[in-house]
Parts: structure tokens; sequence; C-alpha cells
């Protein structure tokens, strides 16, 4: 039994991947700002309602952790926040406010779990194609798809960084997979690849791809976008 937690948890991959591993045994936190009801009750889930873009909110998982768990053996960092907007009319605002959920809520939850973390911990990053360095980039996104490099970039730093702990740190870009983030961006599109599908990948990754990777990025995609 390990203990996980997956930020995003309100929908989609985050919503499927709480359920998955609380199924198999794990006892998890999931983090978001809205506690989906579908969640509540598994006596292996623990739901917090945290905004990610605001670092006091964090200091509920801090508070929680070093209550309850002591310990962390998996981050999933899922949660995201999408922006579909011309670059020229996109304010310093809204541009800063997708960093603060995307690379900022990343760093900090990061942050403030290494005291929890152990030899043999597993970091992950959901990123996405559109941060990979040489991949199509599509108009609109230029908020989402810059901070999805960034934590590419941030994620192999820390992999260096922590190797004399054991700590592993990995990132997956995905591709496009149906999800109510997916429709905000490109409407009407269907993706092959449904969220319970992405889920399993992540959930075998989260538990086992350290033993063969560290500051490492895996493309998991089958289609453009």
């Amino acid at each position: 039994m390990k203990n996980i937690i997956i930020t995003g948890t309100s929908r989609g991959i985050g919503y499927e991947l709480a359920l998955q591993f609380a199924q198999a045994g794990h006892q998890v936190l999931a983090v978001s700002r809205k506690i989906p009801q579908g969640l509540l009750g598994n006596s292996n889930i623990t739901c917090l309602s945290v905004d990610l873009s605001l670092e006091k909110d964090l200091g509920k998982v801090d508070h929680f952790i070093e209550s309850s768990w002591k310990n962390v053996d998996v981050i999933i960092h899922n949660a995201g926040s999408l922006l579909n907007k011309p670059f020229g009319e996109i304010s310093s605002e809204e541009f800063e406010n997708v960093y603060k959920v995307n690379v900022f809520g990343v760093a900090n939850l990061t942050r403030i779990c290494l005291p929890y973390l152990k030899k043999g911990s597993h970091v992950v990053t959901i990123s996405s194609m559109g941060g990979i360095q040489g991949s199509m980039k599509f108009a609109g996104l230029s908020a989402y798809s810059s901070s999805k490099g960034a934590v590419i970039t941030l994620s192999e730093l820390l992999a260096e960084e922590y190797k004399e702990r054991g700590i592993s740190f990995n990132v997956l870009a995905l591709g496009a997979v149906q999800t109510e983030m997916l429709q905000e961006a490109f409407p009407g599109y269907e993706a092959p690849i449904k969220a319970k599908e992405m889920a399993d990948y992540i959930f075998n990754f989260a538990l086992t791809g350290n033993q063969y990777f560290n500051g490492k990025v895996l493309q998991v995609s089958s289609t453009t976008p």
C-alpha cells in the first residue's frame, strides 16, 4: 500500500486515477479546487479543496501529511489550467494565472512534500505534447503550451538535484485524450484515447516507471493534436 497524492481530481484523468489507486488498495490524497461527489465516501480517498495557484492553500496538504501519513510515495501533478486565446489578447494577469497552476503549483507542492519523500518515491508530472520542443504547436495555446514546457525542464533539474536521495522525477507528455480540457482547446475534436484508458497507463507508470527512468520525458501520444 502506497500513499499517493494526485492533483486535478475533480474530473477527467485525475478523477479516474484517484478511483483506480483507491480500488487497488492505496491511500489517495485527492487535491482539487472542487471536490467531486464520486470520490467522497471512499475509505481510501481523502479529498482536499485546494487552489494550487494560492501558495497558502497548500498548507492544507502539509498539515494532512504531517498529521496523518508522515511520508509520500507518489505525487502525480495532473492539474492543469488551459487558456485558448490569441497571444495579443491575453492580459498579463491571465498569462500569469496559467503559470500559477501549471508551473508554480507544481513547484510549490513538490517543495512542501520534499521532507516526506524518501528513497524510492516517484514524482510524475503530466505535461503535454505542446510543451515538447519541436512538436507541432497550435495558435491560441501560448500560455498553456509554454507552461507545459517549463515543467519539463523543472522536472529534469529536480531529478538531478535529488538523485542522491533516491527520489525520481519523470514527465509524461500527453497527446490528445478525450477530456473536458481537450474540448476547451479543440471543440468538436474526438480523441482516440479516453480518460480512463490514459489513467490506466499513468497508474502503472507511477508505480513502476521510476525503476527504469529518472529525469526523463516520455511522449505518450498516438495522434496530433
